[in-house]
C-alpha cells in the first residue's frame, strides 16, 4: 500500500481527553478513531492488525476441534428470561421492544445446540464465534481496554460429564497461552485464579502485567500462577506460598466451568436424562489490540510483533525530489509486492525526512527500509528494525533474500 493513498493521517499531538497510551498511540498513528466514550472505529491500519489477531485466535480455536459460527447480536427477551438474566445491567435494552443487544451468548448457544446434540454420539462439541458485542459499561475508559462496543471471541463447549469438561478445559488453557505467546505477551501473562461463583471453586483469568492495568493480582513465582484480590488471601491458593508479588494487570481472557447453569433451564440433556455440563471461554480481540500497545510500546510509538503488524516492512522514500530515488523506491515497492512481502510505501512528497521517520516510529512496523541519495550511492538501502537503535546497509540486489530471512 502506498501511504499517500491512505485517507487517514498521523497526528503530532495526543488526542484531547485520552489518558491511556493505547488510545493515544492508536489514534495518533491512524489505527483507530474515537466516535464516543468506549466506541471506536477501526481504520484501515487498525483493521489489518485486528484481522491478524483474529486469525491467530481462530487457528488456536480450530486446533481445539471447535467449529466457528456467527450468532445474532439482537436477542429476544424470552431466552434471557429463561435464565433469569433479562434485568442484568450489562445488557442494552431496546426501548418498547422485547429485544436486547448481546454482551454474551450463553442464552443463544444453549438452545441452539439443543437442536443438534441429540445423543451421546454427538458429544463432546465445541463452537465459537468472533463477534461485536455491546456492554452497558458505566466506566468506559482506558481506550480499547474497557469499551461499550468491542470485538470478542467466545467459545462454548458441551460435555456428557465433568471429567470430559475438565480435560477440554486444560486444553483450552494451553491454547490461550499459545495465543499470548504468538502476540509476544507470553512472558508477562499469568493464569490467574478467580472466583468461580456458583459454577465451581475457581474460574480462571489470563492477566497481562502492565502498569496500565486496572486489576491487581498476586503472583506466586513458585507455582507460576497468580490470584486476583477475591481469592488471594495473603497466600497462594494452590501451594500456600506467602511470598506473593503484587502487580497491576489487564485481563486478556477468562474461562469458566459453567456446570449445568445454562443447560438445565434450557433442558439440554444427555441420554441419562441429566443436563450436559458446559464451559465458556472468552478473549477480547480489541482489548488484546490495546494490551499489545500498552505492553510493547516505547516513548516513540507502537512496537508491533511481527505476527500482527499491519505490514512487515515500511519503505521510506527520502529526498523525494530526486528522480533516481523515486524510481528506485517504486522499483523496490513493485518487487516486494511480487514477492508477497507486505509493505507500506511512504511516498509522500510533502513530508520531510524527519516527519517520515517519526511517523515510522509512531506506527511501529517491524522493519524500516530507507532509500535516499546517500544509500543509492552505495547501491544499498538502510534497514533498521523498530526494536533496534542502529541501522545497517543492505545491497539492493540482496534485499529480497534479506527480507525473506527476517520478516
Amino acid at each position: 500500500m502506498k501511504q499517500s493513498h491512505l485517507f487517514t493521517k498521523t497526528q503530532k499531538e495526543n488526542p484531547s481527553g485520552e489518558m491511556s497510551i493505547n488510545a493515544q498511540y492508536l489514534i495518533r498513528a491512524g489505527f483507530v478513531d474515537k466516535l464516543s466514550s468506549g466506541v471506536y472505529t477501526l481504520l484501515p491500519l487498525g483493521l489489518r492488525v485486528v484481522k491478524k489477531i483474529q486469525d491467530i485466535v481462530r487457528e488456536e480455536m480450530d486446533a481445539l476441534d471447535a467449529q466457528e459460527i456467527l450468532m445474532p447480536s439482537l436477542h429476544p427477551k424470552e431466552i434471557w428470561e429463561t435464565t433469569g438474566r433479562w434485568n442484568v445491567e450489562e445488557m442494552y435494552k431496546i426501548e418498547n421492544e422485547p429485544y436486547g443487544l448481546g454482551w454474551t451468548h450463553e442464552e443463544v448457544i444453549t438452545p441452539l445446540m439443543k437442536k443438534f446434540l441429540l445423543s451421546n454420539k454427538d458429544l463432546p462439541k465445541a463452537v465459537y464465534q468472533i463477534q461485536t458485542k455491546f456492554r452497558n459499561e458505566p466506566r468506559a475508559k482506558s481506550g480499547l481496554l474497557r469499551g461499550k462496543e468491542f470485538i470478542m471471541k467466545d467459545l462454548y463447549s458441551f460435555h456428557e460429564n465433568q471429567d470430559d469438561l475438565d480435560d477440554y478445559y486444560e486444553k483450552v488453557k494451553e491454547a490461550y497461552f499459545n495465543v499470548y505467546r504468538r502476540l509476544n505477551l507470553g512472558d508477562v501473562t499469568f493464569l490467574t485464579l478467580a472466583s468461580g461463583g456458583t459454577f465451581s471453586k475457581y474460574s480462571h483469568e489470563f492477566q497481562t502485567i502492565t502498569d496500565a492495568g486496572e486489576d491487581v493480582i498476586y503472583i506466586c513465582h513458585k507455582c507460576k500462577i497468580a490470584a486476583n484480590k477475591e481469592v488471594a488471601g495473603g497466600t497462594c491458593p494452590q501451594c500456600g506460598n506467602s511470598e506473593l508479588e503484587e502487580k497491576k494487570a489487564i485481563e486478556v481472557g477468562n474461562i469458566f466451568k459453567l456446570s449445568t447453569k445454562y443447560t438445565s433451564p434450557f433442558n439440554l440433556l444427555a441420554q441419562n436424562g441429566k443436563p450436559l455440563v458446559m464451559g465458556c471461554y472468552g478473549i477480547g480481540i480489541t482489548r488484546l489490540l490495546g494490551t499489545v500497545v500498552e505492553v510493547l510500546s516505547d516513548n516513540k510509538g507502537v512496537i508491533w510483533p511481527k505476527s500482527i503488524a499491519p505490514f512487515a516492512v515500511h519503505l521510506i522514500q527520502i529526498d523525494g525530489g530526486s528522480i533516481d530515488v523515486v524510481e528506485k523506491c517504486s522499483e523496490i515497492y513493485e518487487i516486494l509486492q511480487k514477492e508477497r512481502i507486505e509493505v507500506l510505501y511512504d511516498n509522500r512528497s510533502e513530508k520531510t525526512a524527519g516527519e517520515k521517520l517519526n511517523d515510522a516510529d509512531l506506527m511501529g512496523i517491524p522493519l524500516r527500509i530507507v532509500v535516499s541519495q546517500k544509500t543509492l550511492a552505495a547501491n544499498s538501502v538502510e534497514i533498521k528494525a523498530r526494536v533496534e537503535m542502529e541501522a545497517s546497509l543492505v545491497k539492493i540486489n540482496e534485499l529480497v533474500n534479506y527480507l525473506k530471512r527476517n520478516v
